[in-house]
């Protein structure tokens, strides 16, 4: 078997200044020549420099050997397995930190009433303004949200010139929601991936929502969520303005450069640890 030379510790960026998440399909990814290769069905070949990329997004069509898992778990790269575009997030790998500082005060946080309060208010600091978060319930907050998110779609569709109904679709009867509401969700799929990346890449816990209850990621759903305005309903309407039967590779390619331009590979880890009260970088001190 191909020998992988584990990288040392020091040697490794932090997360912050990796690259955004790579996506492949329809390939094998390998170790070969001491280093992770990917051999696309289209015959493309290269090197992937995995100790420099935040995530490996597997899509439909690929497969991994061994060797190649083992060199991104000694790289603290994570590997996640998406539907087509990463328009679905489906499973990640078993968070390859090196230690478990992140997710002990992690789950801390979330086992106080109190923190985890102080830490859905921190969240809630960036949609609305200090008076209107301080003495406000989570249940009172969310509600607020709710609404402000409803008057941002109604502004949207106004802006871009695109018919809005409201957020209704039904996931068995996909083809009967109209454009924009599979525009949104196609968007917010592929966001959801994005930042699970970032979140078991830095060793939390995404099953641990401060703001969020339900579902399978619900701390993904917190970061995702405070990100949507500028770039997942950004997309979503521009895209449908200029093409009224966009599909979803228009409105991902979109989101794409949405997501680039706000620099979000760098935003999150940085606004994480603010939101979990924790000194960047230094899980086991906190602010």
């Amino acid at each position: 078997m191909p020998i992988f030379e584990k990288p040392s510790r020091d040697s490794l960026p932090h997360c912050d200044e990796r690259w955004t998440p790579i996506y492949l399909e329809r390939g094998r990814l390998e170790v070969d020549d001491s280093s992770v290769k990917w051999i696309g069905a289209d015959r493309t070949v290269f090197r992937v420099p995995i100790a420099t990329v935040s995530a490996l997004v597997l899509g439909p069509g690929t497969t991994v050997t061994h060797a190649a898992v083992k060199a991104c778990a000694e790289c603290n790269t994570p590997i996640i397995w998406s539907g087509e575009q990463g328009t679905r997030f489906y499973a990640c790998g078993i968070s390859p930190t090196h230690d478990n500082a992140n997710a002990k005060k992690h789950a801390e946080l979330y086992a106080s009433r109190k923190s985890r309060t102080e830490v859905a208010k921190r969240m809630f600091l960036q949609r609305f303004p200090q008076e209107i978060v301080e003495g406000k319930t989570i249940e009172s907050l969310r509600g607020l949200e709710g609404k402000r998110v409803k008057a941002l779609y109604a502004e949207m569709g106004e802006r871009y010139g695109v018919q809005w109904k409201g957020r209704n679709y039904d996931t068995s009867h996909w083809d009967l929601a109209d454009g924009i509401n599979r525009a949104i969700s196609a968007a917010n799929a592929s966001l959801y991936a994005f930042c699970a990346a970032f979140v078991v890449g830095m060793g939390f816990l995404p099953q641990l929502g401060f703001i969020h209850k339900t579902g399978s990621l619900p701390f993904v759903y917190d970061v995702a969520d405070v990100y949507k305005p500028e770039t997942t309903l950004e997309a979503a309407f521009q895209a449908l303005s200029v093409d009224p039967n966009a599909d979803e590779t228009q409105v991902l390619t979109l989101l794409k450069q949405k997501i680039e331009a706000a620099k979000l590979a760098r935003r999150i880890p940085k606004d994480i640890y603010r939101w979990l009260g924790l000194k960047e970088g230094k899980t086991s001190e906190i602010l």
